[in-house]
């Protein structure tokens, strides 16, 4: 694949809070694609939690969606990648993505395969994205995460967890029968913003499971605010 393949989607995804796990391995094994093995930073794994917005979404580079161009996301992520010769690609295995639109969700779930559910969502940014807040009506209660940002945003140093985090540029999900779908996200680097607090609450575990769900009961390893920017997201190609 390259950037002269057809491009499904593109948008501005905007304030990205990322709350980030340690965890051990075996416990996403079960969630690894074919022809991928995970990706590791300094020997650690990680999972992480995220929310952001979508703006500005058109289908194919060019057609506005009607009342689906604005919505949130929030997805469950870990990291994997996958080598092509000497060529190591980097990517984005999605446990569950949440949306607020019913028709996002079953599109995702079509052209992708991915596990994507619609629930309702809300979003808060407050101050110059000194507060930033995401959540969504979970089976008994609201499940949210939440921030204070401090300081000035920067670029990630070169080898640094946030580079690690933001800098997947490649999809990867398993499909039911087996085989693995691969597609490439592009956009540029992220400026980032550290946080003074962040949290998790809730009950998750209807959509990852009780031992995913203990982890995000724990208080995050990392967490941080991404500013984002425009990207484009290819059309899939099964892995071969």
């Amino acid at each position: 694949m390259s950037y002269t393949d057809p491009v499904f989607l593109t948008a501005k995804w905007r304030d990205l809070l990322m709350l980030n796990y340690l965890v051990d391995p075996a416990s996403l094994q079960e969630f690894v694609p074919s022809g991928t093995c995970l990706d590791s930073f300094q020997g650690r794994t990680y999972l992480s939690l995220v929310g952001f917005r979508f703006c500005n979404t058109k289908l194919r580079g060019r057609i506005p969606i009607p009342f689906h161009s604005e919505f949130e996301e929030i997805n469950l992520r870990f990291y994997v990648r996958r080598e092509i010769g000497k060529e190591v690609r980097r990517g984005v295995v999605f446990i569950a993505e949440i949306v607020p639109k019913l028709a996002v969700a079953k599109t995702a779930r079509w052209v992708y395969g991915e596990k994507y559910v619609c629930r309702r969502m809300r979003h808060k940014v407050r101050g110059d994205e000194e507060s930033v807040e995401y959540a969504w009506q979970g089976k008994a209660a609201e499940c949210a995460l939440r921030a204070e940002v401090r300081g000035e945003s920067y670029l990630p140093a070169e080898g640094s967890v946030q580079q690690f985090i933001t800098e997947h540029y490649w999809g990867y999900s398993r499909q039911e029968n087996g085989t693995s779908l691969e597609y490439q996200v592009v956009h540029t680097p992220w400026r980032v913003w550290d946080t003074s607090s962040s949290k998790f609450t809730g009950d998750p575990s209807d959509l990852y499971g009780r031992e995913l769900a203990q982890i995000l009961a724990r208080p995050p390893d990392s967490a941080f605010l991404a500013e984002g920017s425009a990207v484009s997201v290819f059309d899939g190609a099964l892995v071969k």
